[in-house]
């Protein structure tokens, strides 16, 4: 089968631009990538990529195109890798990789053969706070590690009176094309690293960092509302990026510690009441602590173990809530301890007096007199 003329392949009259040509076969490599292209149609895409892939890798380098335009395909070798990289893919690198990152999502650096540029990665810092501070908020300083030019080279990473030198591997581009089949796959150079030079002589301060790590002190607002296992981020506090690429963030994650009354629940607060069994019976008012200060409740006459009392709005507001949470104040009746025999026996005295009232002074005696019936039964 002979072959077609590369601009017919492409799509493209024979005076268009470079930029014509790099949109046409990006389009046609798109629509016919083997990936794209299942079953019965597979072989016939693969034809057409790989034919699209050709007209591109010639008519992409000047001095190619220049000997296909006056001798046609006698004027150009077609075993012969296009481009003008380091590694003879060049031009045709650049637009694969281009469409590599369209269909694949992949993010690359360094575009039209600058170095790689990589974002710098992410810091966590746990901060603990008290309930109290997380109910109302609070300004902190924290110390986190940061990265200064190193003095001693000035940020060069060469040692004083020496200089770096381009990468012999990648010719300073910062990454390597490896050719599998017909696919040409970019990857970071194993040699520099991705930076493009090369250290001989590293600065012994900062071993060719370029870089020395040193704390700094950061002001953190903490917003009133804040709960355990919430971050705060602060940007561009992370650590430096590479080849000039933007630093990482800060993650501030918040731990509540303890607390001796209270536990949270989302924006409300549970804290448990002890009283007395007197107060138990014979009702009466009593003092609950809020994050505020006191608060009253009235404790009805024969209050049990385990009644909740609910105080509206003395919670927590959180961070994106309109009104504060609610105060539950746990009931737990206390048996007195240590008594004195006098105490015992008016105790005993007190219970001879229930017992001729039969259960009426025990609430839950019924039921669970008839719950043993049942269950011995």
């Amino acid at each position: 089968m002979s072959k077609r003329d590369f601009y017919e392949v492409l799509g493209v009259p024979k005076n268009a631009s470079d930029d014509d040509i790099k949109k046409a076969y990006r389009k046609l490599a798109m629509k016919y990538h083997p990936d794209r292209n299942q079953g019965d149609a597979n072989k016939a895409a693969e034809e057409k990529f790989k034919e699209a892939k050709e007209a591109y890798e010639m008519l992409s380098d000047p001095q190619k195109r220049a000997a296909y335009d006056q001798h046609g395909f006698a004027g150009v070798d077609p075993n012969m890798r296009g481009g003008a990289g380091p590694d003879g893919f060049g031009g045709f690198a650049e637009a694969f990789g281009d469409i590599f990152g369209d269909m694949f999502g992949q993010q690359r650096g360094g575009r039209g053969g600058g170095r790689q540029v990589y974002r710098g990665s992410d810091l966590s810092y746990a901060m603990e706070i008290t309930l109290e501070e997380a109910a109302t908020g609070k300004d902190a300083q924290i110390r986190i590690p940061s990265w200064d030019n190193c003095d001693t080279c000035g940020g060069t990473g060469a040692k004083p009176g020496t200089q770096a030198k381009t990468c012999g591997t990648c010719g300073g581009v910062g990454a390597v094309q490896m050719r599998q089949g017909f696919f040409s796959v970019q990857q970071t150079c194993p040699t520099c690293r991705g930076t493009g030079k090369i250290i001989p002589e590293p600065c012994t301060t900062c071993h060719g960092q370029g870089k020395v790590k040193k704390q700094k002190t950061l002001e953190v607002k903490i917003p009133a509302g804040i709960d355990d296992g919430m971050r705060i981020r602060s940007t561009g506090n992370g650590e430096p990026g590479t080849n000039g690429g933007p630093p990482g963030d800060l993650y501030i994650e918040i731990r509540l510690k303890k607390h001796d009354i209270f536990e949270r629940d989302g924006d409300d607060l549970h804290c448990s009441v002890p009283i007395s069994m007197v107060t138990a019976a014979l009702g009466g008012e009593i003092d609950v602590p809020t994050l505020e200060g006191k608060a009253s409740i009235d404790i009805p006459e024969g209050t049990q173990t385990g009644k909740k009392f609910r105080l509206r709005g003395k919670g927590i507001k959180g961070v994106r809530g309109s009104y504060p949470g609610d105060l539950y104040c746990h009931i737990t009746v206390e048996t007195p301890v240590k008594l004195t025999e006098h105490q015992k026996r008016l105790l005993k005295e007190l219970d001879e007096s229930f017992q001729k009232g039969g259960n009426k002074h025990s609430p839950n005696g019924d039921s669970w007199t008839d719950r043993l019936k049942k269950f011995f039964s």
